[in-house]
């Protein structure tokens, strides 16, 4: 007789069957997601900003090709994240070497394109003059999500310099000894939220949902019975654009970008399905579906966690 697998059954066997963890390859990841940007900006609401995230992405990858490897974590390092279920290199312990020169050269590569946006210009230049111990203190709120009205602008390419200093760091360790953390629900190198999840195709992770972290891209698994920010396998549901648009729950299963809602912890994150698009990005396809998180915003979930690179200032409490 079969037995029918429970969800903790499902985990043990895709441990041993395919990549549990997929590690960035920080060159690669800024080009496809720079591409995808531009793709996706061709007859879209809000082409301008794709195609400034793009122009900005792909200086990430100019200097993610231009930085020193990375050094992997000492083994009792690894041992001891492992033993207390803890991510690798925490976003919220000490902010890593090299990470200001990382923004400035940033900052200076943007600053010499004549296409920036003016508005953008004394932003730059405010970042350009900023002393250390205001840069860290800006990327300390950046990483932290809590940011000053005055903070919102530069927090996207604070938070994009991070991206490059953390992909580089995550690609240099093992993924065959990555931690189990808790929860489940947050990277096990940084720490940090995923930005979406992304339904894989080919290799060996083709037909798995991966969490994808929004600071350094490492994804990892979970199965899709689970609520990526609660867990529970209670009350997951999918809403889409057009399902929303014209009441036809059919539709939603043929759309790139759904939203997955839980009931139980009353929130959403974005599912990105190659399936529907081999070119589908889970970062580059949150920020082009802004008119999924306002439909989401006429219900009773909110957003689980932002987009990196969209920072947006939070409403007061009242």
């Amino acid at each position: 007789m079969q037995r029918i697998l429970q969800p903790g059954d499902i985990e043990a066997l895709d441990r041993v069957s395919f990549p549990r963890v997929r590690l960035p390859q920080p060159a690669l990841l800024f080009q496809e997601r720079a591409a995808r940007m531009r793709q996706l900006a061709e007859g879209h609401p809000i082409a301008d900003y794709l195609r400034f995230a793009a122009r900005l992405v792909e200086a990430q990858q100019r200097l993610a090709a231009q930085a020193p490897a990375a050094e992997a974590l000492p083994a009792d390092a690894v041992q001891r994240a492992s033993a207390n279920g803890m991510p690798l290199m925490p976003a919220s312990d000490a902010l890593p070497a090299g990470w200001r020169a990382t923004l400035r050269a940033l900052v200076a590569d943007v600053q010499a394109d004549p296409a920036v946006p003016a508005v953008l210009r004394p932003v730059l230049d405010r970042l350009a003059a900023h002393d250390d111990d205001a840069l860290d203190a800006l990327a300390r709120q950046a990483l932290a999500d809590n940011l000053g009205r005055e903070d919102i602008a530069a927090a996207t390419l604070v938070m994009a310099a991070l991206q490059v200093v953390f992909a580089a760091r995550a690609a240099a360790q093992d993924e065959r000894s990555m931690p189990y953390t808790e929860p489940a629900t947050v990277c096990p190198v940084c720490g940090s939220a995923p930005v979406a999840s992304v339904l894989r195709i080919g290799g060996e992770a083709g037909g798995h949902r991966y969490l994808h972290c929004g600071l350094c891209a490492t994804e990892w698994h979970m199965v899709r019975v689970k609520c990526s920010h609660c867990e529970s396998t209670q009350g997951v549901r999918y809403q889409g654009v057009e399902e929303a648009e014209a009441g036809d729950a059919a539709k939603v299963k043929d759309q790139v970008v759904l939203a997955e809602t839980c009931t139980q912890c009353h929130t959403y994150r974005k599912i990105v399905n190659q399936e529907q698009d081999p070119y589908a990005e889970p970062l580059a396809d949150d920020l082009a579906s802004l008119t999924l998180d306002l439909l989401m915003g006429e219900t009773a979930f909110s957003r689980a966690s932002g987009n990196p690179l969209l920072a947006i200032e939070k409403p007061l409490a009242v």
